[in-house]
């Protein structure tokens, strides 16, 4: 892969001695989305602001298309940024906010107008632009936000949890419109996230951050079916992890026993490195388990039901460990309820071991 933007040793430590990114490296191609994913603390954010130039990097180089940018002032590194709080003035109109950074630049009369209205027809508010921003529903602000990037015509396209703001289902509404216009348009981005499902939907590439470093990068199947560490399986989606025991390998595979039976699990190559008889931690994904009658496959107990329009979460019980399962309902499907006896089976070659 061609790097578009390029993040080499970079590193950022705060007053006291707090390393907030430390010695990050990461390729974005040109025309991608890679967002940044993590807890709280992890640096994505400080990652973000380094690239913007907001915050100045103690260690390690910025190139953004073959040139150096980590020693440029913000408004020269070919970066504009969608902030979390929209940060638009509120005495000026929709069309004063999306055109300030070109005013800011010397573009004005016929230019400027051109293209701030491309810029408000390409999100959708073209026949808005008079209106101040507290006349606005929240996703509208956040196309004005994103008009106001976009008409600079950047480089490379920052976003700072830009959709965090908003309620549930108009999140996902506005963050398909952001990955829709993003792919029209090509441009280069780097979206920050704390949200699973948003940087699944939004993303080419997941980097998931922790303690200033990138611990796993991939696109998000991969992330989600393939996790290389504990912290990166559980952080994504939901899962189980129950105790086990090693019963014998066979090249790449693991012979794992738990829940009272024997599953074939994938290791990869670390698979060597696990001995017979040697006590690890299983992960199954609540999807990979199948519900079937009592007396079939591992014995289980229904804790809890809960319905979501099509599926269904339970919480089972399996000697001493508590396992989640996501159940299809058919439309007029019965709905398990506490108490009730269960079979449980696991899809083949989806256990993984820690």
């Amino acid at each position: 892969m061609s790097a578009f933007l390029r993040l080499t040793g970079l590193r950022k430590v705060f007053p006291g001695g707090a390393v907030a990114v430390d010695g990050l490296d990461l390729d974005v191609a040109e025309g991608e989305l890679v967002a940044l994913l993590g807890p709280s603390g992890c640096g994505k954010t400080t990652t973000l602001r380094c690239i913007a130039g907001f915050e100045d990097a103690d260690g390690g180089s910025i190139e953004l298309a073959g040139g150096r940018i980590d020693a440029l002032p913000p408004e020269r590194r070919q970066a504009t940024m969608v902030f979390q709080g929209y940060a638009l003035f509120p005495h000026l109109s929709v069309f004063e906010n999306v055109g300030y950074g070109l005013r800011v630049r010397g573009v004005g009369g016929e230019a400027l107008r051109g293209r701030v209205d491309a810029a408000l027809d390409l999100v959708g508010l073209g026949g808005l632009s008079a209106r101040r921003p507290q006349q606005l529903s929240g996703g509208q602000q956040q196309r004005v936000a994103l008009a106001r990037a976009l008409v600079l015509e950047p480089k490379l396209l920052l976003f700072d949890e830009p959709l965090s703001n908003l309620d549930a289902k108009l999140r996902e509404q506005v963050r398909l419109e952001i990955r829709g216009l993003q792919q029209r348009l090509g441009i280069t981005s780097v979206y920050v996230t704390h949200d699973q499902a948003e940087a699944m939907t939004i993303a080419d590439r997941i980097a998931v951050m922790d303690g200033g470093k990138i611990v796993q990068l991939g696109a998000p199947r991969e992330i989600y079916e393939a996790p290389r560490s504990r912290f990166v399986a559980d952080f994504i989606g939901r899962a189980n992890f129950v105790r086990g025991t090693v019963r014998g390998r066979v090249g790449d595979e693991l012979r794992v026993e738990a829940l009272g039976a024997l599953w074939r699990a994938t290791a990869g190559p670390a698979a060597v490195a696990y001995a017979e008889g040697q006590a690890v931690e299983v992960m199954i994904r609540p999807e990979d388990l199948r519900i079937e009658v009592a007396g079939s496959g591992v014995p289980a107990t229904v804790l809890s039901a809960s319905y979501l329009g099509g599926q269904a979460i339970y919480q089972l019980s399996h000697a001493t460990e508590t396992l989640l399962v996501v159940g299809v309902i058919e439309r007029g499907g019965r709905l398990l309820k506490r108490g009730d006896s269960v079979g449980l089976r696991i899809a083949e070659g989806t256990v993984r071991v820690f």
